[in-house]
């Protein structure tokens, strides 16, 4: 079938789901319920890519479809907008955004390309922000935010000369926190100045990731996994001997925990 008749397809679906003799539990869904969902496909479509999982990235890819076709539907049903307008209208962006591809307009590189692409969301009347970091939305993640603002200074020329003012900075606000734990860190402390200080060191982390231009979720996503498949292999040691999870062995968990280390770095010991 052609990419055009698969999303018929799909639309018609949707539509059947979404009449009288549908699915009662598709009918009783709106925006607003569908907003987790819609967030939850798009961070397991982010895993499977992370994995490079193709099987999984096209199912998920699928779920993400199927989200933004249903979403799309439900305010057709309420003449809003329909779901064709939602495809013409992005693909007349793409068009109008790129003259350098559907028009004449030369480029010498993508900076270029990002500038253009500004300046005309400016002269389709897209109100300018008083801030270029107005431009990073509030809705992303946390440590996605702080890496996108990062980068939007970054481009204004507000950075780091070096790596090493940036190690430097991670050294100073980490001993701003052991400062702050040693005043505050005891039952009754300011525990906002506590969370101030620690956030102003994962943002030293997160800029040290930007300047070395690694994706700080994808770093974090690799640790995680290497975190999760250690513990399970202290969990799965722990019940073969017979002893219980508790802090009174730890010494105990911790010699299996260095022997995943060991299993991971040389995956052929066990």
């Amino acid at each position: 079938m052609k990419t055009s008749e698969t999303f018929q397809a799909l639309y018609d679906t949707i539509a059947k789901l979404r009449s009288p003799e549908g699915c009662k539990w598709d009918r009783e869904q709106t925006p607003s319920t569908l907003r987790g969902a819609l967030v939850e496909e798009t961070y397991e479509c982010l895993e499977a890519i992370d994995n490079n999982d193709t099987a999984h990235i096209a199912e998920e890819l699928g779920d993400i479809f199927l989200l933004a076709t249903m979403l799309g539907y439900m305010f057709e049903q309420e003449s809003k907008f329909s779901v064709a307008d939602v495809l013409t209208g992005i693909n007349e962006k793409l068009i109008r955004r790129h003259p350098h591809v559907f028009g004449d307009v030369k480029v010498k590189d993508t900076s270029e390309i990002l500038d253009n692409w500004a300046a005309i969301k400016v002269q389709e009347g897209r109100k300018p922000k008083d801030s270029i970091l107005d431009e990073v939305s509030s809705g992303i993640p946390p440590m996605d935010r702080s890496y996108a603002l990062q980068k939007k200074a970054a481009k204004a020329g507000f950075d780091w000369q070096d790596v090493n003012g940036v190690i430097e900075k991670i050294a100073e606000e980490l001993e701003e926190v052991r400062e702050e734990h040693a005043i505050n860190g005891v039952p009754g402390g300011n525990r906002n100045q506590l969370e101030e200080e620690l956030g102003d060191l994962l943002f030293s982390v997160i800029n040290l990731c930007r300047f070395l231009k690694i994706d700080p979720s994808v770093a974090l996503n690799r640790t995680n996994s290497k975190f999760i498949e250690r513990f399970k292999h202290v969990e799965k040691k722990m019940k073969e001997t017979g002893q219980e999870m508790k802090q009174e062995n730890l010494d105990i968990m911790e010699s299996f925990w260095n022997e995943a280390k060991i299993s991971l770095e040389s995956p052929h010991v066990f």
